[in-house]
């Protein structure tokens, strides 16, 4: 089978490695003696903002490097499976891909320990930042405000990420492994409670500046943009992203038009330029620290030669209309048996490249097509719907949508769900989510809606299940329903 993930057993650290980190494993726990001679202690990593940097820094790491520490989402696969799941995308490597793509997951496959897993690492990094920080008299008040409003960010981001993949999940918030390795699952409106509370928590806490490393400080994620840690902007487009998938269509809307209003974004006239290290649309973005490879979507997604590992579907390929700059743009094609044979292309970089590429986790084009659906289902601002939609359009080249303000909640819910599928393909399972959370609603068209689009689609199967290995590790874990 091709290995898509690697390293498995990770030290789980900022920038320094902490005596109180534990090894993340697929197999188990391992705890790691105090103080032991290749590592600091707390104390010492977090005696002055200095040290404390290297440990913040930790946090926004993106590399396929041998340490794989930071941004759990290094290696693409996320958005693999949940490109295969929403049909954006087929399979012609292994079976264990294919289970995401007809909806026959197995708890036992392969990759879903991988995509349960590393997160919980990323969890366990921005937890021990917090530990180390709070009531700590050697760091400054306004150090320690400015990195617990970030911290409070990146968790909120990885759990609401993991909710919308596995539903309910153990909420931990400590760095004592005895304690959450037995913690059982909550419930999913609680596992959104606590993204709401830290999203809260964090715009009590930071600016619209974004902050950067000390001049002094060279070994943290820099990139050209400074969008690599989170600002106040950062933590209002993710709770209006919260908020539309809660349905909350007030909130959804007044975040989203804040970040338009106030965030200072733009979106990039050239769709080639978004994933490029200093976009203009990055409200957050990590740069791809490695020497030798790439981004992992590129690595996933990108063949050298030869039929794609997973080629566009014909489905995605005829949703493009005629002359969207987003179909040549963010889609390659091989020549296979005579037939051009698609593959995503959004990142390109198999290996780096000049411009660099960065990693994207928000954009602000999202934020037009928030507003604008939260919009239809408050039934108000409908010309703010509509101008956001072809704001939209105009970026790819095309010409105004055909609904207007006076057009049916229907048609224009049906506008805004195509221009979703077309902007957001292929990102963080926008298409497979979106098909997942309007399944009940009928005011979003039927034709378009899950069991329509995606053969074989059932409610229990929008989320995954969960991996039988950390069943066998903490009895106290439940398995979702449908699944064995």
């Amino acid at each position: 089978m091709k290995k898509i993930f690697s390293n498995k057993n990770r030290i789980l650290a900022g920038g320094l490695l902490i005596a109180f980190s534990t090894l993340a494993s697929c197999k188990k726990l391992i705890e790691i003696p105090a103080n032991p001679p290749t590592q600091i202690t707390r104390a010492q990593a977090f005696a002055d903002s200095a040290t404390a940097i290297s440990a913040v820094a930790g946090v926004y790491t993106y590399t396929v490097s041998s340490n794989n520490n930071g941004i759990p989402y290094y290696s693409g696969y996320y958005d693999v499976a949940t490109a295969l799941s929403g049909n954006e995308v087929s399979y012609t490597s292994t079976e264990d891909d294919g289970q995401f793509n007809s909806y026959n997951l197995n708890a036992k496959n392969s990759h879903l320990n991988d995509l349960w897993t590393t997160p919980y690492a990323e969890i366990y990094q921005v937890n021990d930042v917090l530990a180390g920080i709070t009531n700590n008299s050697h760091l400054s008040a306004s150090f320690i405000k400015q990195v617990t409003g970030e911290m409070e960010v990146v968790r909120a981001f990885v759990y609401f990420y993991q909710a919308n993949l596995f539903g309910g999940l153990p909420l931990v918030t400590t760095t004592d492994y005895k304690i959450s390795a037995t913690l059982p699952r909550s419930s999913r409106a609680d596992v959104y409670k606590q993204v709401l509370t830290d999203l809260n928590n964090a715009t009590t806490k930071l600016t619209a500046d974004y902050a950067s490393y000390p001049a002094t400080y060279t070994g943290g994620p820099l990139v050209s943009s400074g969008h690599a840690r989170p600002n106040l902007y950062t933590a209002v487009a993710l709770k209006a992203k919260v908020n539309l998938y809660l349905g909350n269509w007030q909130a959804a809307y007044t975040e989203a038009d804040s970040v338009i209003q106030h965030g200072g974004f733009t979106l990039e006239s050239d769709p080639n330029k978004i994933f490029l290290d200093g976009s203009a649309e990055a409200i957050w973005q990590v740069p791809i620290l490695d020497s030798y490879s790439g981004s992992g979507d590129a690595r996933n997604f990108v063949p050298y030669g030869g039929t794609p590992a997973y080629p566009v579907t014909d489905s995605l390929l005829n949703s493009f209309e005629p002359g969207d700059l987003r179909k040549s743009d963010w889609l390659a094609f091989n020549v296979v048996g005579g037939k051009n044979v698609y593959y995503p292309f959004k990142y390109k970089d198999k290996a780096p490249t000049t411009p660099a590429t960065g990693f994207v986790l928000l954009r602000f084009a999202e934020m037009y097509l928030i507003r604008a659906e939260a919009a239809i289902q408050l039934n108000n601002n409908l010309n703010v719907v509509v101008a956001d939609i072809n704001a939209i359009r105009q970026r790819a080249g095309l010409a105004p949508a055909t609904v207007t303000a006076s057009s049916s909640q229907t048609a224009l819910l049906a506008a805004v769900r195509q221009e979703r599928r077309i902007e957001l393909c292929f990102e963080f399972g926008n298409r497979f989510f979106d098909l997942s959370r309007t399944a009940g609603d009928n005011k979003y068209p039927i034709t378009g809606q899950a069991p329509a689009v995606l053969a074989g689609w059932q409610p229990d199967f929008s989320i995954y299940p969960v991996p039988q290995t950390q069943i066998e590790l903490n009895n106290t874990l439940v398995q979702n329903p449908g699944y064995q």
